[in-house]
């Protein structure tokens, strides 16, 4: 079992016992949380809802993102993806969710926002925790990186700690 598969089914199992869901809400990893989740056998006993939301205009459809954010701060922001996870949750009715945005590469990075920044927002309840990465690699490293620290901060905050915040 890899690292993901062992995460998604330990977040499954942690889940189950509280008798909780999740739901993501996904930009720069094209679903690919989501995929992780479903990997695991019964995980629709705990699995809400996948929203894979690419362009802004998707985030503020399907997620309620208010629209003057992008131009504000970007979609690679911790107010956009705060914005995506309390959507995600609020559409779902989801007591956790995590949410992505972020620049995989090659070409879209900026000075301020290279290749490989992204934002992971954790919720649960009332509560965000946001933390910037900036991730290594190709595209492929990038994603792969985003879904493993979504899933590690679900399975930290599914125990009541609280991920990093940064």
């Amino acid at each position: 079992m890899n690292d993901i598969t062992h995460l998604a089914a330990t977040l499954g199992q942690q889940l189950l016992a509280a008798g909780a869901q999740v739901s993501t809400a996904e930009s720069c990893t094209g679903g690919g949380i989501a995929e992780a989740i479903t990997r695991i056998p019964g995980s629709s006993a705990w699995f809400e809802a996948g929203y894979v939301t690419y362009s802004n205009r998707q985030k503020t459809r399907q997620l309620a993102v208010p629209e003057a954010l992008f131009a504000q701060v970007g979609a690679v922001s911790r107010e956009v993806v705060e914005a995506m996870a309390k959507g995600a949750q609020a559409n779902s009715g989801a007591q956790f969710s995590v949410a992505v945005s972020g620049v995989a590469g090659p070409d879209g990075g900026s000075a301020e926002k290279p290749v490989g920044t992204v934002w992971v927002c954790w919720g649960v309840a009332e509560r965000l925790i946001a933390e910037c990465f900036l991730f290594a690699g190709d595209r492929d490293a990038v994603r792969r990186q985003t879904v493993s620290a979504a899933l590690e901060g679900l399975v930290r905050l599914s125990r009541g700690e609280i991920p990093n915040q940064g």
